[in-house]
C-alpha cells in the first residue's frame, strides 16, 4: 500500500515530464514574444484536490443510511447479518440515546473472526459493545480530508475502512472506494495529456 502511494505521488509528475519532451508540447509552449502560454485546461479537480465528500457523493444517497451503523447493545449476529446483507465490511458503533454519539467500529476481520470466531464465542449472545474497536482507537475522517490523506491514514494504521464524521457520521469510505477515485482521477489525467500530445489542444 505504501508503494501505491509513492507511485500515485509520482505519477502525475512522471506524465508532466514526459509531454515536455513531446516536440509538439515544445513548438506551443512559447509564444512568438517569448511568453510561456497556458497548459492544459483544467477539467478535472485534479488528485490533489479530489476530496472525501467527492467519493461519497459518487457512492450515491443510498449508500448513507442507518444500515452504516448499529448500536452497542445490539448484538454481535445482528450486525455481522447487517454487513452481509449489504455487502459490506464494518460498521460504525454508536452509543445507546438518539444523539447518535460514535462509540466505535465493528469490522468483519478485526473484530468478528477474531473475537468472535477464533475464541469460539456466541454472535448471538455476545453484545457489539463487547468486541468492538473502541472510540479512543477509531480513525477517522470528515467530508474535507483529501483523498491522498484519508489513503494514507488507512496506510499508516493497516485498515481498510474509515468513517467520515462532521459532527455526526455521514458515511464510510473505503480502501477501495479510494483507490477507485484515484485510478479514475489518473486516467482523465492521462487522456487529458494524451489529448494534448495528439493536437486536440491549443
Amino acid at each position: 500500500m505504501e508503494g501505491l502511494v509513492r507511485g500515485i505521488r509520482s505519477c502525475q509528475e512522471t506524465l508532466r515530464v514526459a509531454i515536455l519532451k513531446h516536440p509538439r508540447y515544445r513548438r506551443n509552449i512559447f509564444s512568438r514574444f517569448g511568453r510561456v502560454t497556458s497548459s492544459l485546461p483544467v477539467r478535472e479537480k485534479g488528485l490533489e484536490n479530489l476530496k472525501v465528500a467527492d467519493v461519497l457523493m459518487t457512492k450515491g444517497e443510498d449508500k448513507i443510511g442507518t444500515w452504516l451503523w448499529c448500536r452497542t447493545t445490539d448484538s454481535v449476529y445482528d450486525a455481522v447479518e447487517n454487513m452481509a446483507k449489504n455487502n459490506i465490511g464494518s460498521l460504525v458503533v454508536l452509543k445507546p440515546g438518539e444523539q447518535e454519539l460514535v462509540a466505535g467500529i465493528i469490522t468483519e476481520r478485526a473484530d468478528y473472526m477474531r473475537k468472535i470466531i477464533a475464541q469460539g464465542r456466541s454472535s448471538k449472545y455476545t453484545r457489539v459493545g463487547e468486541i468492538m474497536t473502541d472510540e479512543n482507537k477509531l480513525v477517522t475522517v470528515t467530508s474535507d480530508t483529501s483523498i491522498l490523506q484519508a489513503m494514507q491514514l488507512m496506510t499508516d494504521h493497516h485498515i481498510r475502512h474509515v468513517p467520515v464524521i462532521d459532527g455526526k457520521i455521514v458515511g464510510m469510505v473505503s480502501i477501495v472506494d479510494v483507490v477507485r477515485a484515484v485510478v479514475e482521477q489518473q486516467g482523465g489525467e492521462l487522456k487529458r495529456l494524451n489529448e494534448f500530445i495528439k493536437g486536440e489542444y491549443y
